[in-house]
């Protein structure tokens, strides 16, 4: 069972940067997947990025080019920079994991792990 916890959040102008960290335990030592999901409003979950078990990464055309997901092995943290900020990224951001590699092939039901959220909020 894997315990998933955001911070980094918060308000920036547009053409800002943010930094998105997804804390991970109970693990034990097994790989996993994880995912960044954001949500508005009236509107489905949308996958942005995702760092599989073998660290191979995917995104989102809305977001590539502008966000890179990385993970620190050693501190068991996924992070999410977020560069080049639009209106249009605001959201509340979740982290999501699982033990099976979905990528963000999968739908956010797939996902049986996840964080509470965090704010993003992108101002012109």
């Amino acid at each position: 069972q894997l315990q998933l916890m955001e911070s980094g959040g918060g308000s920036v102008q547009a053409g800002g940067s943010l930094r998105l960290s997804c804390a991970v335990s109970g693990n034990k030592g097994s790989t996993y997947c994880l995912a960044w999901f954001r949500q508005t409003p009236g509107k489905e979950r949308e996958g942005v990025a995702a760092i599989d078990s073998n660290d191979i990464t995917s995104y989102s055309d809305s977001v590539k080019g502008r966000f890179t997901i990385s993970r620190d092995n050693s501190k068991n943290i996924v992070h999410l920079q977020m560069d080049s900020l639009k209106v249009e990224d605001t959201a509340m951001y979740y982290c999501a994991g699982d033990f099976v590699d979905y990528g963000l092939d999968a739908a956010p039901h797939d996902y049986d792990y996840w964080g509470q959220g965090t704010q993003v909020t992108v101002s012109s």
